[in-house]
């Protein structure tokens, strides 16, 4: 019961859900760059993919002072129905690109 509330938390929040629509999009994005698409401060974006990582649903890849995370391939029923149905959201009004460039380091 604990990790389903834990896995339902986490996507409780319209930061978190964008996070997760941004890396099903890009698939691996650099703390810079989800800096950059959601306006967000660096504390701030730690917390939320933090969060997200500790739901099961991130992995964070480290390349020297970089930090990318992903969608963690190895989830749960639930984690993936989430992911489709954040996959099929309409975004259309957001910006989504801002010339990002996958694995660009900042």
């Amino acid at each position: 019961m604990n990790r389903f509330l834990n896995v339902i938390s986490a996507i409780n929040d319209e930061s978190r859900v964008l996070i997760l629509y941004y890396l099903l999009r890009h698939k691996e994005l650099c703390v810079c760059n989800l800096q950059e698409l959601l306006n967000m401060g660096q504390s701030r974006l730690s917390r939320h993919l933090k969060i997200l990582k500790d739901a099961g649903f991130l992995y964070v890849r480290r390349k020297g002072t970089w930090a990318y995370y992903g969608i963690n391939d190895q989830f749960s029923l639930l984690h993936s129905d989430i992911l489709k149905n954040i996959n099929a959201l309409d975004m259309k009004n957001l910006v989504l690109e801002k010339n990002l460039y996958d694995n660009k380091e900042c």
